[in-house]
């Protein structure tokens, strides 16, 4: 059997790995924050923004991270680019999937249980997707018990982060609710990793795909623009206790005009004039008047 390294550059890939995760997760609880406050339709907006965050930059930005840290002795390791691709995709929609779920049924235990379920085993899925995607001359087997406890790393940390998402509110909460996310998610990625055994080909063969470095640069671009596109979005809208705030106010102008209505009735009723509130009306002269013409 080969040698395998988990950790070919030291604890770089490791420490980089959870730095990126914990910012991806602490940027889309912010974001989960400001769907949870909005009342003009811009909730939708907010959540999408907070599943690309979480799926896309806490999750598979953290797994490819962790991943150039892997190495086979005896065989290099290629990339199939649509692969990879579908693993990235994957993430973001289950993690979007989990967080509309929720969001749209609060205090519904089912509900956070089903989208923690879904969650957690497309991120497991997202995870062996990835392992699939690595082309090398040499065949991998995994152990089913460590397969099965990232799978239950996976589903309990995802349940764990939707829960997050509706409840935790103040810097201090979500900013340590995010470094725990991502010391789940680093820990559902090395555990999968270890469950890992490869076998050399005695033949070794050119391996086809893109090698893990051509994916940084325009992974850190990438990542990059999105991380200060989100920020100044954040940034630049109102906070979920202004919202709050602001939504207590139009309730409250509401509720004022709504009284100056019923105040307003009761000072000139709507219903038909009684007959001596209507205004006399000017009578010609008659005969019969006592002082009529004649007297």
């Amino acid at each position: 059997m080969p040698a395998i390294d988990h950790f070919a550059y030291g604890f770089v890939t490791p420490a980089a790995s959870y730095i990126m995760s914990s910012i991806g997760c602490l940027l889309g609880l912010l974001l989960t924050a400001r769907a949870r406050g909005a009342e003009d339709g811009s909730g939708a907006f907010w959540l999408a923004g907070a599943a690309l965050s979480i799926g896309g930059t806490g999750i598979w930005v953290m797994h490819f991270i962790a991943m150039m840290g892997f190495d086979v002795r005896g065989t290099s390791i290629r990339y199939d680019v649509p692969l990879t691709i579908a693993s990235a995709l994957l993430a973001i929609v289950v993690v979007g999937a989990g967080l509309f779920l929720v969001s749209r049924k609060e205090n519904s235990t089912g509900a956070l249980l089903g989208g923690g379920l879904l969650t957690g085993l497309g991120v497991a899925g997202m995870h062996y997707l990835g392992m699939a995607a690595m082309n090398m001359s040499a065949h991998m087997s995994y152990d089913p018990l460590l397969v099965g406890l990232s799978l239950l790393i996976a589903v309990v940390a995802a349940t764990v982060a939707l829960w997050f998402s509706l409840r935790v509110r103040g810097a201090l909460a979500t900013t340590g609710a995010a470094l725990l996310m991502g010391l789940a998610v680093n820990g559902m990625h090395y555990t999968g990793m270890f469950a890992i055994g490869v076998g050399v080909h005695d033949t070794v063969t050119p391996t086809s795909g893109a090698q893990g470095m051509d994916f940084m640069l325009p992974l850190l671009v990438g990542i990059s623009l999105l991380t200060l596109g989100l920020l100044l979005a954040i940034f630049l809208s109102p906070s979920e206790e202004e919202m709050r705030e602001d939504a207590e106010l139009q309730s409250q102008l509401r509720r004022n005009r709504a009284g100056d209505g019923r105040a307003d009735d009761g000072r000139h009723p709507a219903g038909p004039m009684e007959p001596h509130a209507q205004p006399a009306r000017r009578r010609e002269p008659s005969l019969f008047d006592d002082h009529g013409p004649g007297h």
